[in-house]
């Protein structure tokens, strides 16, 4: 822990060679994050990089409450958002009714491997993937979602189901769901 707050120190004071091994060391786990939020690897690449800017501008203002690795992921999330807001508009749903459902617990994405399903959550619209991402992989309220996008309640659990279901029906046409129902019986 020692070393990780004496990274932390120089890269407070600019050291450049601090702040290249943190991003050797952090890089990676944040990229992951930046390719759950982008449309491609391109734009994933270009939100690390702004990621990690705002990182070390901010770097001073990381008070040693919490993790550093999720204060880190925080500041990526949120760049990633920034993003996502100036380049797209969410669509309001006027009923959203029909798509107030729970999850339930023989949920067909358990099944699937990383890999695959995160390739499937990359190809759902943007819109989509943004809420699917905040409320299943990071695991914000639909509250949050709602104020950090900019919109209503109704519209977070909407894009949410929406999302649930364009993946489920790209389960059905890859043939998973036989596989899940074969391994059931």
């Amino acid at each position: 822990m020692e070393e990780l707050t004496q990274l932390i120190e120089d890269c407070k004071l600019g050291k450049r060679n601090a702040q290249a091994r943190l991003y050797q060391q952090y890089a990676p786990v944040l990229f992951g994050i930046c390719l759950r939020y982008s449309r491609d690897q391109t734009e994933a690449e270009d939100t690390l990089h702004e990621g990690f800017i705002t990182i070390l501008n901010k770097i001073g203002q990381y008070a040693y409450k919490g993790s550093f690795e999720g204060w880190l992921k925080r500041i990526m999330i949120n760049t990633s958002l920034e993003k996502f807001r100036n380049r797209y508009r969410l669509q309001i749903v006027e009923d959203i009714s029909k798509y107030d459902i729970e999850p339930s617990e023989n949920d067909v994405y358990s099944d699937l491997n990383t890999e695959t399903l995160l390739k499937l959550v990359s190809e759902l619209p943007p819109r989509y993937r943004m809420v699917f991402n905040m409320y299943a992989i990071d695991g914000y309220s639909h509250n949050e979602i709602s104020e950090q996008l900019g919109i209503a309640i109704g519209t977070s659990k909407s894009n949410l189901a929406r999302a649930r279901k364009i993946l489920q029906e790209r389960i059905i046409e890859m043939g998973f769901l036989e596989k899940i129902y074969a391994k059931e019986q």
